[in-house]
């Protein structure tokens, strides 16, 4: 860009310098990342599946869910089809996991909730929406 110098006399034309987009967000200038952008590019053209789930502590049992909430992916209202097969996915790969003998492992339940439906709902729509388990655990 651009450079100029500007003293108490005169205004010059300096050397030229690097200078590249500058991103706004709201509070700060320059401070959002490119992973930032790229997480919000990802979220404004496929949306946000988020799993929500409850898991006994001890038993390894689901206790409540899973709920699928939507966010500027779908309107659910008029997709409860989809949502219920996605539902039924995520329950299926869920049990398949926990059956397992091995002990819980959060990041392994995470991928397994992650890969199945991301395979279920590219198959049915040709997006591929940010998904975000959460898994909740409590004592019984």
């Amino acid at each position: 860009g651009s450079n100029i110098i500007l003293s108490q006399d005169e205004m010059k034309l300096g050397e030229p310098v690097t200078a590249g987009a500058v991103m706004v967000d709201g509070l700060g200038v320059g401070d959002v990342g490119n992973i930032v952008m790229r997480d919000r590019q990802h979220l404004a053209e496929d949306g946000i599946l988020i799993v929500v789930l409850t898991l006994g502590k001890y038993t390894n049992q689901v206790l409540a869910g899973p709920d699928i909430v939507s966010r500027g992916f779908v309107y659910v209202r008029e997709s409860e089809d989809l949502m219920e097969e996605a539902r039924l996915t995520v329950q299926d790969a869920l049990e398949g996991c926990l059956g397992s003998s091995r002990g819980q492992d959060w990041n392994r339940i995470k991928t397994v909730i992650k890969d199945a439906l991301s395979d279920f709902v590219w198959k049915k729509t040709k997006r591929s929406p940010m998904i975000l388990p959460i898994i909740m655990e409590v004592d019984a």
